[in-house]
């Protein structure tokens, strides 16, 4: 019997669909969506034109066009001290001792500015080169809340009002110590787990400091416009009088703010424009939105649990919020 070798089965191009070529890039739809604003410039001019539309416009810009020059400037500090600080300066600089150790690395983040995405990578490569890792989670929660483009932004924010920039610089710092000092305590080696390796192994100090740059202004700029969004949203659209409620119960308004702090997971560098927007919220109130947002929001919460495990987050995340809530509030109480 003769053996005969298989044809390959024939392709039907006919049906194959459209070639990859002609698949819907980014420019073709931002090319369409410029052209349907075009073609409905009427009645977006018209919607545009109302006195709410207006209110919230003028909100959002003002929010944005405030935060937007320190949130680049965050982002090129933080991207220079990931890059270009090898962690093993860290190692040196730090006390052996872990009791020390931990203010410390608290304090450091007063003069190593870093952005939450930066912080986590960086304490991450900490305790990857021996660090102790109380003294890297403290470094971790002071650096975004009490860098110095952070507290000059709050001065910013807040004219006039020099006790705020204290208020957070303060309570930021306690927080960021007695979170490190629990770890000491009460940690588990089996609840960390380090990472492997760094983000950016295996490229140049130059494709690494541009990828971060690129990479951290995209996503903190994301999270501004969202921010700014919610913003201008509370001022314009939700009735005064469901926020003055919010507002005139203390606890209420703490935990309001808090909550929102983590939900908005806005860039440290510009929460302190979207706090001082929130006219109707005592000062204390809006001192809890400043120090939560940059120790636990949605987006840390997602990169510490992807960094050290979820076993690590799970635990560290709540007690984070329960801590910068009652830091602040005691702070606020005594300083605002």
């Amino acid at each position: 019997m003769a053996i005969t070798e298989d044809a390959p089965p024939a392709t039907d191009t006919a049906g194959a669909g459209p070639p990859r070529g002609r698949r819907l890039s980014s420019p073709l739809a931002l090319t369409l969506t410029l052209v349907l604003a075009v073609l409905a410039q009427s009645p977006i001019r018209g919607a545009l034109g109302t006195p709410l539309m207006q209110s919230w416009m003028t909100v959002f810009v003002a929010v944005t066009v405030q935060a937007l020059p320190f949130l680049v400037l965050g982002v090129l500090l933080s991207a220079a001290i990931a890059v270009f600080v090898p962690a093993s300066f860290f190692a040196r600089a730090l006390p052996r001792r872990p009791a020390l150790a931990v203010p410390v690395a608290g304090v450091a983040g007063a003069v190593l500015p870093g952005c939450e995405c930066a912080s986590v990578p960086v304490a991450g490569a900490l305790v990857r080169r021996g660090v102790t890792p109380a003294a890297a989670l403290a470094f971790l929660l002071s650096a975004p809340a009490i860098n110095p483009v952070v507290l000059t932004a709050t001065a910013v924010a807040f004219p006039g009002h020099p006790e705020m920039v204290l208020a957070r610089f303060l309570a930021s710092l306690l927080v960021a110590c007695a979170m490190g000092w629990l770890w000491q305590r009460l940690g588990r080696t089996d609840w960390l787990r380090p990472p492997a390796h760094g983000a950016h192994e295996g490229a140049t100090k130059g494709e690494a400091f541009w990828g971060a740059v690129r990479h951290d202004v995209m996503h903190a700029g994301g999270f501004l416009v969202l921010g700014a969004t919610a913003a201008a949203t509370l001022k314009a659209a939700v009735p005064a009088d469901w926020l003055r409620a919010a507002a005139g119960t203390p606890l209420v308004s703490v935990l309001a703010l808090a909550v929102l702090a983590v939900l908005l997971s806005i860039c440290s560098e510009a929460d302190a424009f979207v706090a001082a927007s929130l006219t109707q919220f005592s000062p204390t109130a809006k001192l809890v939105f400043l120090v939560v947002g940059p120790m636990i929001d949605l987006k840390l919460f997602a990169m510490q649990a992807g960094t050290f495990g979820r076993a690590f987050a799970l635990r560290f995340a709540p007690a984070t919020f329960a801590l910068a809530v009652a830091g602040a509030v005691l702070t606020g109480t005594v300083l605002l």
